[in-house]
């Protein structure tokens, strides 16, 4: 019978400090995504990729003429 409450005790703890680590994590937001997962299997590694280098490329380009402009006023 002894064994019963030494499992009930140990059971009961690992519960409260897996609840005590979601509410961590849930503060921290990492759970605040669940689009994104879901919809990423649907999309092929390569356009993901191209994608993200598109928007790479895009945001250099602008700060390059940002800076043109800014060289050609003074």
């Amino acid at each position: 019978m002894d064994i019963l409450y030494l499992m009930i005790l140990c059971s009961v703890s690992l519960a409260a400090v897996f609840l005590v680590v979601f509410i961590i994590y849930a503060r921290k937001g990492q759970f605040e995504d669940d689009e994104s997962p879901a919809v990423r299997i649907l999309f092929d590694s390569d356009e993901i990729k191209e994608k993200e280098e598109s928007d790479d490329k895009e945001d250099t380009k602008e700060k390059g003429e940002n800076n043109k402009i800014e060289d050609k006023s003074e």
